[in-house]
C-alpha cells in the first residue's frame, strides 16, 4: 500500500505544518487543556506542530507524544527542547502497537491523524483501550469538502480534488472532519460532542490570508502537483492555473473559507 501520508516528509512540509499550527493555535486549541497530574497520549504527533501548544496549555500535565516516522519524532523532540518544555516525552512508535499497559492514560489527543488511516474506527478503538475509564479523547480533523472561496475557480476546485483523490488512493479520507461524531460513537465513546471551527480569511485578516490561505492550504495543494500529474489527474497548465487561482483568493479582495472539526468524547 502507498504511504498513507500523501504530503511527504520533506522540509517544506515540515515548515507548512509549523505555519498551520501557528496560524490556527487559537482557533483549535484555546479550549484544549488538561488538569494537573494528567497523563496524555498524543498519538501521531508528527513534527510536534500541535505538541507545543498542547504542552504550553497544560504545563502541569505530562504528555507522551508518539509518531511512527523516526525523522518526524526526532524533529518533534528538537522542537520541544527548543521551546524549553519539560512536560513532554517524544517517542517513535506505531499507534497500532503501543508499548504501554492498557488503561495507562487519562486522556488521548489525535490531530490530523485519522484522515490518513484506512480504518479510523479500528484505530480509535485500539487507542481507546489505553485510556482509563472516565478518560477523554480529543480529535481534530479538517474537511476539504468545506473549502470555498472568492473568486471561484473550476481549476482550483479540480486541483483540490486531486489532493482528495490522492489521499483516498493512499487509504485516507481528506473529508473525514464531518464524520467525527459517528466515528467516535462507533468506537464506543460516550458524551461525544463536535464543534466546527471555521477559518475565514479576507482582506481585513492579512495574517490569516498569509498563514492559512497561502502558506497552509494552497501550499498543501501545490505540494501534490507532481504526484497528481504523474497520475494523470490534471494537465500541467490547468493544475498550475488552479494553484494560481487559490493564491488569488488571498489577495485584498479575495475570500477563503475552510472548516475544521473538533470532537471530544468520554471513555
Amino acid at each position: 500500500m502507498a504511504d498513507p501520508y500523501v504530503h511527504g516528509y520533506h522540509p517544506k512540509e515540515s515548515t507548512r505544518l509549523q505555519d498551520q499550527a501557528a496560524t490556527l493555535v487559537d482557533l483549535l486549541h484555546s479550549d484544549t487543556f488538561y488538569p494537573q497530574g494528567s497523563l496524555i497520549l498524543e498519538a501521531g504527533c508528527g513534527v510536534g506542530a500541535q505538541t507545543v501548544p498542547l504542552a504550553k496549555n497544560s504545563p502541569d500535565a505530562k504528555i507522551i507524544a508518539l509518531d511512527i516516522s523516526r525523522s518526524s519524532a526526532a524533529e518533534a523532540r528538537r522542537k520541544v527542547e527548543a521551546e524549553g518544555l519539560t512536560n513532554v516525552r517524544v517517542l517513535q512508535g506505531d499507534i497500532f502497537h503501543l508499548p504501554f499497559r492498557k488503561g495507562t492514560f487519562d486522556h488521548l489527543f489525535v490531530c490530523f491523524v485519522l484522515e490518513h488511516l484506512p480504518q479510523p474506527v479500528e484505530a480509535i478503538s485500539i487507542l481507546k483501550e489505553f485510556i482509563k475509564p472516565g478518560g477523554t479523547i480529543t480529535a481534530i480533523e479538517g474537511d476539504h469538502g468545506s473549502a470555498y472561496f472568492h473568486p471561484d475557480s473550476l481549476a482550483a476546485r479540480k486541483a483540490i480534488d486531486c489532493q482528495v483523490r490522492l489521499q483516498e488512493l493512499a487509504g485516507g479520507n481528506a473529508m473525514i472532519g464531518r464524520e467525527l461524531y459517528p466515528l467516535l460513537t462507533r468506537a464506543g465513546f460516550s458524551e461525544v460532542t463536535v464543534s466546527p471551527r471555521m477559518v475565514y480569511a479576507d482582506g481585513s485578516r492579512p495574517a490569516m490570508e498569509e498563514g492559512f490561505t497561502r502558506r497552509t492550504f494552497t501550499a498543501m495543494i501545490e505540494g501534490v502537483r507532481e504526484t497528481a500529474l504523474a497520475a494523470g489527474m490534471m494537465e500541467p497548465g490547468e493544475f498550475d492555473d488552479g494553484v494560481r487561482d487559490l493564491y488569488r483568493t488571498a489577495e485584498e479582495d479575495g475570500v477563503f473559507c475552510y472548516t475544521f472539526f473538533k470532537a471530544t468524547g468520554t471513555n
